[in-house]
Formats: structure tokens, sequence, C-alpha cells
């Protein structure tokens, strides 16, 4: 019987362990159909998730619903703003929950979130991102109990928050809170009337007020046990420590919620009164371990709130922070800090929320024998805040880090005497009348250093004096140095309050003299960010060197300098106006001496995007030539056969393009034109490998004699191509046309045309021309195109020189041939006319006509302009020609005219061709 007891105990077990597996199969589905039906019928916003899991299992005997990547995405007035998000939520029921229908609430009893975001906003009408809940019908019902219409009820017995971001953004009120690594759980039976929850949070807070930050990442902790009477709806602090940086703090009281507000009695204090309560106060990166830390005297912090809280009222409220001559000392420093007065009170006695006010009765301290002095008056708080203050001291600044732990790598030092009073209202620094409030003082600093990791070289100020007025803050003198750079700065604020309360840019306008400016003296090291934004580690290798035009400047400078340095450039004698506004800084009548001679320049810079761009134009008179373009980078691609001349030159140049992060050109980036007039007569060929290249091609040229007299060539660039309008030089009375371009990595694509006399080209050539004997030969010139390629520093190049030679003899020849041709016609003819017109002997036994017959017939057959039908004439017409004379005349006709068509192999005109040949 036992045994089959067993068996059915056995398979029982195994068939609920299967019904529990098999379960979830089934109802994942379910589960979150019905999640998200509920959740989407109950909200105006979109809930949705991408998983969705169920486990009877591990929380067995309640169900476990995983949802993953959660997300609550608004409509409008906020569409598209996610509300919340988590990577995981998980909740937790009784297994009878998954059997109601979808229309049926879920009852929750535990729920934890990880990885959570929670963005709260309210907009400058008041509209609220977290106000989603759907409006009920108008319809009416009998139940008392609630329609059962919200999806949910929480009969939660635990919670849990973990790694959550919570931001609260209220733009009509200009309150910002942020809450960041926050954990936070609580535990207790909230399904019962009266019930105690037990939680803990710890988180980093922030806190600003009308742009006014109170809190920065301060770390909070909170121990609260909670007493709840859902009942009265109201929650009792009923143990609770919580803990602000270091500064302890307990808590008593309680909130009611009623139908039209809130109920607010609470009140807090330091559970001790130990001085180590204000250095807690102060984040811990800058107190640093405070337990160490010999104190004297008291620091109390008390307050109460109390009353209501609806749409027009706060809680009135008492916040009260004393200490009456107090010290510390931190062991590792040399001085104290004494005579620690404090005496500050923030109010509010009518629940209106702009009649909260601050005063600061005293607040005062000392360091051996410099003295501090604050008192301050601050009223409407919360709405057109006023403001009336004084302060006054005289303090060694190299004290403060003798007795208080600075942050490291910051050092100060100087002597600062100051008396400053103020009065004004925030709405009128918003309208910038400035008119109307009143500041009046002096303040000097003396002897002033100020190093900092962040600055390439401590910044010394000799002696600086500001005053004071209603209107402007007149910086009377600012004589201070760092690195190579002297300056001395006079000027004038016109919104020194806006700059330091109304996130105003400091608008003046300034004087500045220095004898030495040295540009890399205000290199900043930056390391270079990772793709999520974040700086790298700072190392040697990795870090890099930024200018950034300050964005908080909108000043005017004239200045004057009697040298600047920029990396291995001087320039001397440095005047004009500069303009400094929005990144942006604007160069006006800027002259300067350079490399002997004079430039001008205007244009702008900006540093407003990541990439530093610029414009310039520049006029440059009588630089020299070589200086320059060895000293400047931009002139070396742009020209760098200009290296090789000796003289000066005069150029205007506009330019534009990006900068690197040390205020370089980015070469690949700039365009513009370039027009230069070169004065010189001197040249070093042998440093130009392109200039010797051409001159071991063309041997009758020697470039060093070139005249460069009065050169004047256009250039212009754009996308890393140079382009050189054509321009001509001479050599002697060899005229040379050059034009093309090159690339800013020095490849080259130029054509030289060059006009060379035949007096250049060889003995040959001018024997030959000699004995043409033609005027019209002296001034034969040909062309001659030499095209050059390759590499700057390592030249390609050809000419056409051989075959125009070639192409000029042949030429000459013809010349000579025609010419000879032409005087064997001249000779014929005059032969043949004196043979035509001498009269016949008397031995003769023909006559005249008869030896113009003979004549005309053997010339006729030797130019072959006598028909051969011509050749003999009938005997009645003519009369028999003795063969004697004939013969005669025939062979006088061929000597004469083998002599004009070089038959004769003695023939001068073959010498001739055969020399040249």
């Amino acid at each position: 019987m036992k045994k089959k007891i067993l068996k059915i105990a056995g398979v029982l077990l195994l068939l609920v362990i299967g019904v529990l597996v098999a379960i979830p199969f089934f109802l994942e589905a379910k589960i979150g159909d019905i999640l998200k039906n509920n959740v989407n019928n109950s909200v105006n916003a979109d809930f949705d998730f991408s998983e969705a899991s169920l486990s009877l299992i591990r929380s067995f005997p309640n169900a476990e619903v995983r949802l993953q990547d959660v997300s609550m995405i608004n409509k409008q007035p906020f569409e598209g703003d996610t509300l919340f998000a988590a990577k995981e939520v998980s909740l937790s029921m009784g297994l009878m929950q998954l059997l109601k229908g979808s229309d049926e609430p879920i009852s929750i009893k535990n729920i934890a979130i990880g990885d959570a975001l929670l963005q709260i906003k309210v907009d400058e009408n008041e509209n609220a991102n977290y106000d989603i809940a759907k409006e009920t019908g108008s319809e009416t019902s009998t139940d008392t109990e609630p329609a059962s219409t919200d999806g949910f009820s929480f009969n939660m017995e635990s919670y849990e928050i973990t790694n959550t971001k919570i931001s609260y953004d209220d733009f009509s009120t200009g309150i910002h809170l942020g809450i960041t690594d926050m954990n936070h759980r609580g535990k207790g039976d909230l399904s019962l009337e009266t019930s105690e929850l037990d939680t803990h949070t710890d988180a980093l807070v922030s806190f600003e007020m009308d742009s006014a930050n109170y809190l920065n990442n301060n770390k909070i902790q909170l121990d609260a046990l909670i007493g709840i009477d859902l009942k009265e709806n109201k929650y009792s602090f009923l143990k609770n420590e919580a803990l602000l940086n270091q500064l302890p703090l307990v808590f008593d009281g309680f909130i009611k919620m009623n139908d039209d507000n809130q109920e607010v009695d609470i009140s807090f204090k330091t559970p001790s009164s130990d001085f180590k309560n204000f250095l807690a106060v102060i984040p811990e990166a800058y107190s640093k371990d405070i337990a160490n830390v010999a104190t004297t005297g008291n620091f109390e912090v008390e307050g109460a709130f109390e009353g209501i809280v609806d749409e027009e009222h706060i809680p009135k409220f008492n916040i009260t922070i004393n200490s009456d001559n107090a010290s510390f000392k931190y062991p590792d420093l040399p001085k104290s800090v004494k005579n620690i007065f404090i005496d500050v009170a923030i109010n509010n006695t009518t629940g209106i929320v702009e009649d909260t006010y601050v005063d600061i009765n005293k607040a005062s301290f000392m360091i051996d024998e410099d003295k501090f002095n604050l008192t301050s008056k601050i009223t409407e708080l919360m709405g057109n805040t006023h403001v009336n203050a004084h302060m006054d001291g005289k303090m060694n600044l190299a004290n403060l880090e003798k007795a208080y732990p600075v942050p490291e790598g910051l050092s100060l030092k100087g002597l600062l005497d100051a008396d400053i009073s103020t009065a004004f209202d925030m709405e009128t620094l918003e309208k910038k009348q400035y008119e109307n409030t009143r500041t009046e003082g002096q303040m000097t600093l003396s002897d002033f250093e100020y190093k900092s990791e962040e600055m390439p070289n401590p910044v010394v100020l000799k002696t600086t004096s500001v005053s004071f007025n209603p209107k402007t803050v007149t910086l009377k003198e600012l004589d201070g140095s760092t690195g190579k750079t002297d300056f001395k700065v006079t000027g004038v604020v016109n919104n020194f309050l806006g700059y330091f309360f109304n996130d105003e840019n400091i608008e003046g306008n300034f004087n500045l003299d220095s004898n030495t400016f040295a540009l890399n003296d205000f290199m900043v090291e930056e390391a270079p960010k990772t793709e999520s934004g974040e700086e790298e580690a700072n190392t040697s290798d990795s870090s890099t060197e930024k200018i950034k035009i300050p964005s908080f400047l909108d000043a005017t400078f004239v200045a004057s300098a009697n040298t600047v340095l920029y990396d291995d450039i001087t320039l001397k004698n440095v005047k004009g106006n500069l303009k400094i506004k929005d990144e942006k800084a604007t160069l006006s009548n800027m002259t300067s001496s350079l490399f002997d001679g004079q430039v001008a320049f205007s244009g702008e810079v900006s540093t407003k995007t990541d990439t530093p761009t610029f414009a310039m134009k520049l006029g440059m008179d009588q630089l020299q030539v070589s200086e320059t373009f060895e000293a400047l980078e931009l002139f070396k691609v742009l020209a760098p056969v200009a290296q090789v001349i000796k003289g000066t030159f005069s150029s205007d140049i506009s330019l534009s393009g990006n900068l690197t992060d040390d205020f370089s050109p980015d070469l690949l980036s700039l365009s513009g034109d370039i027009l230069a007039d070169i004065l010189t007569r001197e040249i070093s060929a042998e440093k130009a490998p392109m200039l010797t290249a051409l001159d071991s091609k063309l041997n009758f040229l020697d470039l060093e004699q070139l005249n460069l007299k009065e050169l004047k060539t256009k250039l212009s660039f754009k996308d890393g191509l140079v382009s050189v309008k054509p321009f001509t030089v001479n050599y002697k009375d060899i005229a040379i046309n050059v034009d093309g371009n090159h690339t800013f990595d020095q490849k080259m694509n130029y054509k030289a045309t060059l006009e060379v006399p035949a007096k250049y080209l060889g003995k040959d050539i001018t024997d030959l021309i000699a004995k043409i004997d033609d005027s019209s030969l002296e001034g034969l010139t040909i062309p001659v195109t030499a095209n050059i390629g390759g590499m700057y520093n390592s030249p390609e190049v050809t000419t056409d020189l051989s075959s125009g030679v070639k192409n000029l003899t042949n030429q000459l020849i013809e010349i000579q041939k025609q010419k000879l041709i032409s005087a064997g016609k001249d000779k014929a003819k005059d032969l043949i006319g004196g043979l035509l017109s001498n009269n016949t002997t008397e031995n003769d036994s023909t006559s005249g006509d008869d030896v113009k017959t003979d004549a005309k017939e053997v010339l006729g057959n030797i130019l072959g302009t006598v028909k051969k039908s011509d050749t003999t004439t009938s005997s009645a017409d003519t009369t028999a020609t003795t063969p004697k004379k004939e013969e005669t005349v025939k062979e006088a006709a061929k000597d004469i005219l083998g002599g004009l068509f070089g038959k004769k192999k003695t023939s001068e005109t073959e010498t001739q061709k055969d020399s040249i040949k």
C-alpha cells in the first residue's frame, strides 16, 4: 500500500512539475498581450517591449514575468519623447492572476526594474509628459469601488530599482533635477491598510534653479523607515537618516495626500554639532578625507517645512545654518582656517513661492591675519530675485593651498585686496538695463600667479586694478606674462553682472600692448576623444594641442606688439584691430614687418565648429623671396621653385580653408589666388633640380642669367592643385613662355615654350645661313617646347629641340636650292638673250634668223617646252642648219642648264649639301 501511495505521489509530483514547465509555453504570448493591452488601454502613450518570458518555477508559488527592452513613448505634445525605458522589468504575481481575462486588472506583488531611464518634463505652458492617464467615461456608476480599467492593482510586498537615471526638467519654473547611479529598494506589505516600508536609497544628485547650481553630482544616501496609512493616505518618517555628501541629517514628520492638496509637516537637523559637518557639505573631491581633520567650534543645520502644497502654495519653511568661531586644520597642511562665522537663514513665511528669501547675515574666516567678509540679502528667490551684497577682504592667495586641499595641479599666488558692493535684480539684468544696477568699489591683485595643468605656462599678473561703477567695470591696469609673452591690457567691460548672473558674453573694449607675444604660450593640450565622446587617458603620444577662441567673449581689442612669435616665424611691429565674437576672431587693419618687408592682412578665423576655418587677404610688400618661401610651409607648396630666387617680391594673396589644431593651414583644404611681382636679377639654379634638368636639356641656356626683372605671375589653387597662369621670362634675346600646374605634393605638369634664334643652334646651321647670304634670315627662330613632369626633386624634362633643328636644316637646304635655281635661270636668260641679240659675222653662211631658230629648238628640247611635233620642220619652210653650229649651241645650253640643276659633280651646291649632311 505504501509503495502504491508513493507511486501515486510521485506521479502527481511529476505531473505538477510538468504542468509548471508546460504552462509558460502556452501563456507567454497571452501574458504579453494582456500586459500591452492593459497598459495601452490605460495611458495616452505607446507601451512596448521586445520580449516577454514567463516562469512558474523561479518564484514559485508566484509567477514571474520578465520583460526585455521596455519603453514608454509619449504622444502629443511630447511626440516621440521617451518617458520611460528599461533594459529589464520583472513582475511577480499570484498564479491565479494568469487565468484572469484580458479586461481584468492584474495584481502585482513584486517588481524589479534594472538599467532604467525616467525622463520627466514640464514645458513652458506647464504641460507635463507624465500626465498620460486616459480620462474615464462620464457614465454614472453605482459601484463604490473604482472601475477596474487601470490594468493593474499594486499589492506589492517588495520592489527594487537598480542602476537608474532620473531627470526632471520643469521649464515653467526653471527647476532641473538630475539623479544618476540610483539604487533604491523597499520592503513591506503594501496590501495592508497600515504597514511599514523599509527603504534604502543611494544616488548622485544635481539640482539647478533659475540657472543657479545648488548641487552638482552630490552623493546622497537615505535609509528610511516609512509608516504607510492607506486609509488616511498618510506617510510618516519613523526612523530616517540621510547623508548629503558626508553631512548626516535626521528627519521627522509626515506627508498626507488629500483630494485637493498635500499636507507637509517635516523637520530635520544634524544629529551632532561638530564643525566637520560643514566640511561634509563640500564635495568629497574637494574636501578630501575629513576623518583626521582637527576642528573646533560648531556647525549646525536645522529646518522645518509646514503647510500645504497645491497649485498656489508651498509649505512655509525655515532653514538655519550656523557656526560660531569655528576652525579646522588638515593634518598635512601647515596653516589653519580660523575665526569662522556663518549665520545664514533661508525662509518662507507665507507659503507663496516668490516670497522665499535668503539672509547671509555673516560669513567670514581668517587665515593667519588675512580676513574675508561677506554679507548679503537675497529676496524673491523664486521670482524676480533681488540681490544686495557686500564683500571685502585682504587675502594672500598662496595661503589657500596651505590651509585647504585645492585640486591637484592648481596653484595660486598673489595679494588680493577687495571692497565691493552691489545691488541688482534679475529682471533688470535680463533686460540689460545695467544703468539701473549699483556696483561700486575697488579690487586690486598684485604678484598674482595661476598655475594649472590646463595651462601650458603659469599666468603671472604683476599688477591688476579694477574699479566698479553702476554701468561698467573698468580694467585700469593689467600687467602680466605667461611663458615668453608679456602683455598690458586696459579697457572697459559693459556687462559684468550679465556675464556672472545671466550667462551673457563679456562685452567690452580693450587695448592690448605687448613687447613679445608668443602664440605657442596659449596652446592647450587636449586628450583625443573616443567614439563615445569621452577623453582618452592623457599620454604624451595621444595628446594634441588645440587653440580655442573663447566662446564667452564679445570684445574688441586694439592690439600692438613689437614682436609676435608663431613657431619659427617672427613678426615685427604688429598693429591692428581684433574683434572676437561667437568663437570667431576678425582681423582688420593689421600690419607687420616680416622678412625685411611689410605685410598687411585682414580676415577671420573661427573655431566654432570641430574643424577651425579661416579666410584671409594679405598684401605683401618687398619681402625677401628665399626667406619667405623657406619659412612658410604654405609658400613652399604653392611655389617651391621660388626658394632659389634671390631678391624681393610683392604680392596680393587671398586664401581660405581649414586649420589644424595648432592653427596651421590644412593644405589640402586651401583655395585662393596669388598675384606676385618679383624684383630680382639673381637665381641659384643649382638649388632647383627642375632648373638643373632643364639646363642640361638646353645647353645653350645659362639659367642663372635669366632676366627676372619685372616678373609678374598669378597662381590659383584649389583641392591641392596649383595652376600657374601663363607668364614670360627672358634669357638674352630668348623669350620663355611658362604655364602649367603642380600638386601640393610637388608633382609637376609644366610647359616652357622658347623662341630660339638660329644662331644658338650650332656651327653647321650658322655656316649654312652664311652661305645662303640672305638678310631675311638674320632673325630666324625656331619654337622649342620643354615639357617638365615628374616630382620637383626628381624632375622629368623632355624637349623637341633635335627635331626642330632637323626641320630647320631641311628648310635652309630648300632655300639654298631655290636660290641657286633662281640664279641659274637668270644666267640662262642673260646668255640666251645675248645669243639672240648678237648679229651674225660676215663669215657665217646662215642668217641671224637661223641662229634664233636653232637656239629655240635646243632649249625647247632641254626644258621640255617644245612639243615633239614641233622638233622638225618641213623642208619647204626652213633652211637646214649646219651640224657644226647646231652642236655648238646645244653644248653651250647643256653646260648652263647643267650648272643650274646641279648636274656637275664638282658643283658648289653639291659641296654645300654634302657639308650640311
